[in-house]
């Protein structure tokens, strides 16, 4: 049965027309947080990822284990020195970071990739960018959690020797001020270790590489600069200060230098120590080098992903 001429007209007006059909989608009618909330939570996110939390219980073995390494050897430092009826600790609050500097940088080459490679090998950064989030937060919110992950695992230490100390009766004002000075020191280990760590880790996804570049940038700048430093009369029993200019070479040894030598911390002419006030200048401005450069250098890598 044919349909009358002015119904097949109907609809074939309706059908070129188009309907459209309300099936219920509504727009977001809640608050809209924005770049420096969505940061926030990034910094977070990478904070306690450093510390494996919020992930599996292997991923906290070695940072919860580097904080007991670095914990540990505080109590008996302070335990010896109430025995021995000390007037202070046997080892400087700057100087115990440098004695232990070993397992800060296991530390920062075990958790820098977790900051950045898992990211690159998921393929997640574009997601990231995608809004309302831009390169530069991304970089800041990691380098944020990283520097802030150091310092707390230097602090701990430098927290147990101080209020040891103070319990057990050594000189409040002379361990509050080296105190101090010990916190500057972990401030620039932090600053300047992470900058270098998070660069590194950021060139790879395969965190095992990260790793490996890590301790082995760190590690080997150490005993490139231990030999200089031997070669221009470090073995001598009076050591030149033109030999101590060896410690632009180690990350470790330049932090050591430039802390001892403002603080007058370097016990004997051994110690690591800035070559006096040009020295502290020298020291002091490769380090900003250092950091600066990492950062531009990390935000370089991140526009072109």
């Amino acid at each position: 049965m044919s349909l009358p001429p002015e119904a097949t007209a109907h609809r074939t007006a309706a059908a070129d027309s188009g309907v459209i059909h309300n099936i219920g989608y509504r727009s977001y009618q809640g608050p809209r947080l924005g770049r420096s909330y969505a940061t926030r939570s990034l910094f977070v996110q990478g904070l306690r990822a450093a510390y494996g939390l919020g992930r599996s219980g292997k991923s906290k073995v070695l940072p919860m284990l580097v904080l007991g390494v670095l914990g540990a050897p505080a109590l008996v430092i302070v335990a010896l020195a109430i025995m021995q009826q000390s007037k202070q600790l046997p080892l400087d609050y700057a100087q115990y970071l440098s004695a232990f500097s070993l397992f800060i940088e296991i530390f920062l080459a075990a958790q820098a990739p977790v900051l950045m490679a898992r990211d690159l090998r998921h393929h997640t950064v574009p997601l990231y960018f995608s809004r309302p989030i831009t390169r530069s937060d991304y970089v800041r919110a990691k380098f944020g959690a990283m520097v802030a992950a150091m310092m707390l695992l230097m602090t701990v230490p430098l927290v147990v020797l101080y209020v040891g100390s103070i319990l057990g009766g050594l000189p409040f004002g002379h361990n509050t001020g080296h105190f101090l000075y010990g916190l500057v020191a972990a401030a620039l280990y932090a600053v300047l270790y992470s900058a270098l760590g998070l660069l590194i880790a950021a060139s790879t996804p395969r965190r095992g590489f990260g790793v490996a570049a890590i301790m082995g940038v760190l590690v080997v700048s150490s005993i490139i600069a231990g030999i200089v430093f031997g070669l221009s009369g470090g073995m001598r029993a009076e050591v030149p200060d033109s030999a101590h200019w060896a410690s632009l070479l180690s990350p470790s040894m330049l932090v050591d230098g430039l802390v001892n030598q403002v603080f007058g911390l370097a016990g004997d002419s051994r110690t690591t120590h800035a070559p006096g006030t040009f020295g502290v200048v020298v020291f002091a401005a490769e380090i900003a080098v250092l950091v600066v450069g990492s950062y531009w250098l990390m935000l370089s890598r991140y526009r072109k992903i």
